[in-house]
């Protein structure tokens, strides 16, 4: 036996997948040519699985932003700001970032994984409570589970049940944070934000909204679920991530709460971990302007989504319950999955393989995610494809498509 022993099944598990040249888990690009385009084993491949969706990771004058900050600031800041001070651009992005959403205050952190990793187990201590949507992320529960907080989780999208269990707290003492997504990863559904917020404010909670994957895609201003649904004024915290909508990495949270910053020095991720290095600042400040001022982005995200859910759910695949630039085609199982995605792979299309236990049901998807940088002619041959294949597998019938299928 060895300390690593316990990791066998999982190792066996990811065996089964397939040699790495063949493992959706193990994919290598060996070159990306365009925000849809990539080079893998040597063929050339549309990319439908990066939640890039802007198509801001080839922008112009990101990269320029971030050459230009790599020359005058060095490639790093080797520590954390609390240890090694800030740099002008991280002050810089809080503020961008408090504008945009109209808020008071703004903090960025390393990952979007780490922003939820550090506000979770902060903002709820002992004695308090996190009330969860049962569909989190990995990183919100991740969270939680750092923090000392009680967590209760509530059915999916499910505002009934919500005010159920937080009527079930109501007398309790200590403080209650409701946390909900504004695209769920998964199956790209949105939380009924309008009507949690009427409970949040019904039941005295707080309320966190992660837009990591509907910052940029909903709302007239690109602002997310909370501005979509007009309920902004009821959100005492948004969190968010660079690694979807602004091309880069790194994540952030924004807020109107008085004494905000005190966080600063509260949250431990926020404090031991070394902050962006100042090429991934400058590049994100110039995305955030051309999601800010180029509302043509999300005209043409909203339109290339449709198209592909549209297009799919025709072919009779189970996809999500609703349109957005997450897309997911149910399989019955792993094996039929990863021989699917294989399939795709070999024909040109690259997308996601999503497996139980982190699929919200207990069947495999192929999750893609959709691009304002597609072409509507990408989308009509990443649907072909899918087509032939899901024929070919007996996913689908071509005797029940409501489309033909192209040869």
């Amino acid at each position: 036996m060895s300390i690593l022993s316990k990791f066998d099944q999982l190792a066996r598990t990811a065996e089964r997948l397939g040699p790495a040249d063949a493992n959706p888990l193990r994919v290598t690009f060996d070159r990306i040519i365009s925000s849809t385009e990539g080079v893998v084993n040597g063929r050339n491949t549309m990319l439908f699985g990066t939640n890039n969706y802007l198509g801001l990771t080839f922008d112009p004058d990101a990269i320029e932003a971030s050459v230009s900050a790599v020359r005058r600031f060095g490639t790093g800041t080797t520590g954390s700001r609390v240890a090694n001070g800030s740099y002008s651009g991280h002050r810089d992005l809080e503020l961008d970032l408090a504008a945009f959403f109209g808020r008071k205050h703004g903090m960025v952190f390393s990952t979007g994984y780490q922003a939820n990793l550090s506000m979770l187990s902060t903002l709820a201590g002992h004695g308090d409570y996190l009330i969860l949507d049962s569909d989190s992320h990995a990183s919100i529960y991740d969270g939680a589970r750092l923090g000392h907080a009680e967590v209760i989780r509530f059915r999916h999208n499910d505002p009934a049940d919500l005010r159920k269990r937080l009527n079930r707290i109501k007398d309790a003492p200590g403080s209650k944070l409701v946390v909900v997504e504004g695209i769920y990863s998964m199956l790209g559904d949105s939380s009924p934000l309008a009507e949690i917020a009427a409970i949040k404010r019904e039941m005295g909670a707080y309320l966190l909204v992660d837009e990591a994957h509907s910052m940029g895609v909903l709302g007239a201003q690109g602002r997310g679920l909370a501005e979509q649904a007009g309920v902004e004024a009821d959100v005492d915290f948004i969190v968010g991530t660079f690694s979807k909508s602004l091309g880069s990495v790194g994540g952030f949270c924004v807020s109107d709460m008085d004494g905000f910053d005190i966080l600063r020095l509260a949250c431990r991720p926020y404090v031991f971990t070394a902050s962006l290095p100042p090429a991934v600042i400058a590049s994100t400040q110039q995305s955030l302007r051309r999601l800010r001022d180029d509302a043509s982005l999300r005209t043409r995200l909203r339109d290339n989504a449709n198209q592909l859910y549209d297009g799919l759910r025709a072919l009779g695949f189970h996809v999500g319950p609703q349109a957005s630039p997450i897309v997911s085609v149910e399989v019955d199982n792993a094996d039929l999955a990863v021989r699917f995605w294989n399939a795709l792979l070999q024909g040109g299309l690259y997308v996601n393989l999503a497996l139980p236990p982190a699929t919200p049901t207990s069947k495999p998807l192929l999750r893609t995610s959709i691009s304002a940088a597609h072409t509507p002619r990408q989308i009509d041959a990443a649907i072909s494809l899918f087509a032939q294949v899901g024929v070919e597998m007996g996913v689908v019938s071509a005797s029940q498509m409501r489309v033909p299928l192209v040869a």
